[in-house]
């Protein structure tokens, strides 16, 4: 009797129960883990900085490589799960996480730092797509794996928003590597706990694992997202551009390659599902247009507000505490009510908080950012609980990773898109400010780069001059910021309304599967 037979098998109900909720809770560690390596590295940067020296280029690449390969991945991951078994690729992937975490934390060099972070990417691309296949065959029980997407997603949320507490505390007390050894408890502990409680599932009609489409699909994320990236930075130029043109190319024979193959390595026909397309379509757009706010928040907790990275990661706790109590009732709601209008509800609670923060200056109280930042939570919890839930619905279980990892992608997609289209509007803002007079070319230059370099290039000049300097950089860097916030609420507003629309008539499973 196979592993997911024992835990549904009709006798023994409550060890049925215990066992699966067992499960999720290894598959938590995994997801919790994930998120707060995404975030816990912003904090580290100065000091990794100070130590490895750096070039520009080379900073920008530890900071991106780690998304760009778990982007470019994340598909044939979640195919390559479907095919070996996930519980195979979920332990190989935390067991191969915890090691490079080793490697990312005793770096010597940026060169090695760099290779290390991609390695770490590789790893963690197949942990996310696994976690959620995993709950869509561990729980047959559509409410009960309602609940599961949900504690799920509010771990996600809560590691994200936990990653800042975490990395603050331990930077104030130890080196930077310190910020990569945390994984290795939770690594072990997994592994070692997964092994007994989680079930094996795989399709066992999935064919072959098309290597020549796994380059395909690599190449084109990567190439896009990258060229997005530097489009948002440098602006448009040939490399760029024929950059972007390989990708796109690569993207578009990935999908004409998939159309031709009896074992696609993603099944194109997916996306004819409403449902699936729209909830795909829902997570982008909104990571898209909360990216912005995420990504600049710490500086202007930091560089603006004067606070300190354990007081700006505690500061950012509302959004976690929003999404983890949404999440957990987010499918049962959905029932009541229907799933386009809790989605729909939850991406506009996000669009107007967003709207609020349009209001924002250097002086701002608290109360006005942390009311905004938990009705973000609040909505996101809503939206991407009931997303997932219909994303892993549509399709058959056999295909839960397909699924799952095209979920995830979106989500990276989403993000490497936010960041780079509206961190340039709050880039072009910023960089108007004009300094003193009495500044140098030299000096100016440098605090034109970004707010933090003109915090660092105020420290050569006389009090008076970097105070007048830095106050206006932070005005225009403020001005930056509320302009980024009135788009991404435009487009969330605007996303609300499609979603609206594109789940109409999108219902969650009632009956259990056998």
């Amino acid at each position: 009797m196979s592993g997911i037979q024992q835990l549904n098998s009709p006798t023994g109900t409550e060890t049925r129960s215990r066992g699966r909720w067992l499960a999720l809770g290894v598959l938590v560690l995994a997801v919790l883990l994930v998120a707060v390596d995404a975030t816990v590295l912003g904090l580290a940067t100065p000091a990794l900085s100070e130590d490895l020296k750096p070039s520009g280029t080379q900073l920008l690449w530890i900071g991106d490589i780690y998304s760009f390969v778990i982007a470019g991945l994340l598909v044939s991951m979640g195919s390559l799960g479907d095919r070996i078994g996930r519980k195979k690729l979920l332990l190989t992937g935390a067991a191969a996480f915890g090691a490079v975490s080793v490697l990312n934390a005793y770096a010597t060099s940026p060169e090695m730092m760099i290779v290390a972070r991609a390695l770490l990417g590789v790893a963690g691309a197949t942990l996310m797509p696994s976690t959620l296949a995993l709950i869509r065959n561990i729980f047959h029980d559509p409410k009960e794996r309602s609940l599961a997407i949900g504690i799920w997603g509010a771990t996600a949320s809560a590691g994200a928003a936990v990653g800042p507490v975490v990395g603050g505390a331990l930077l104030q007390h130890f080196w930077w590597g310190s910020v990569f050894l945390i994984n290795l408890p939770v690594m072990i502990a997994l592994v070692v706990v997964g092994i007994k409680l989680l079930p094996e599932s795989k399709n066992p009609v999935a064919g072959p694992w098309d290597l020549v489409s796994v380059g395909l699909s690599l190449i084109g994320v990567i190439n896009v997202v990258y060229a997005v990236k530097e489009v948002a930075t440098h602006g448009v130029t040939w490399e760029v551009a024929a950059t972007a043109a390989l990708g796109a190319g690569a993207l578009y024979t990935f999908v004409r390659r998939q159309f031709g193959l009896s074992s696609p390595l993603l099944d194109m026909r997916l996306f004819k599902h409403r449902g699936f397309s729209g909830a795909v379509l829902a997570d982008l757009l909104t990571v898209f247009g909360l990216s912005g706010l995420v990504f600049f928040l710490s500086q202007f907790l930091q560089l603006v507000q004067g606070r300190d990275p354990l007081e700006a990661g505690l500061a950012e706790l509302p959004a976690a505490i929003g999404a983890v109590v949404t999440g957990l009732i987010a499918g049962r709601y959905a029932r009541r009510y229907s799933v386009r209008t809790i989605v729909a509800g939850g991406l506009g609670a996000i669009g107007l908080a967003l709207a609020v923060l349009t209001l924002i200056h250097k002086e701002s109280g608290y109360p006005l950012l942390g009311a905004a930042l938990l009705v973000v939570g609040l909505g996101a919890g809503f939206s991407f609980t009931v997303t997932a839930d219909v994303i892993l619905s549509s399709v058959p279980k056999e295909q839960a990773g397909s699924a799952s990892a095209v979920s995830e992608t979106a989500y990276e997609l989403g993000a490497a898109l936010g960041i780079a289209l509206l961190g340039s509007i709050v880039t072009g803002v910023y960089q108007s400010f004009t300094a003193p007079a009495s500044v140098a070319g030299p000096v100016a230059d440098a605090a034109h780069e970004s707010l933090g370099g003109a915090v660092e290039a105020a420290k050569a000049l006389d009090p008076h001059t970097a105070q007048v300097m830095v106050g206006a950089a932070q005005d225009a860097f403020v001005d930056g910021l509320r302009l980024a916030s009135g788009v991404g609420a435009a487009v969330l507003l605007a996303t609300a309304v499609a979603a609206w629309f594109l789940l109409r008539g999108q219902r969650l499973q009632e009956g259990v599967e056998h």
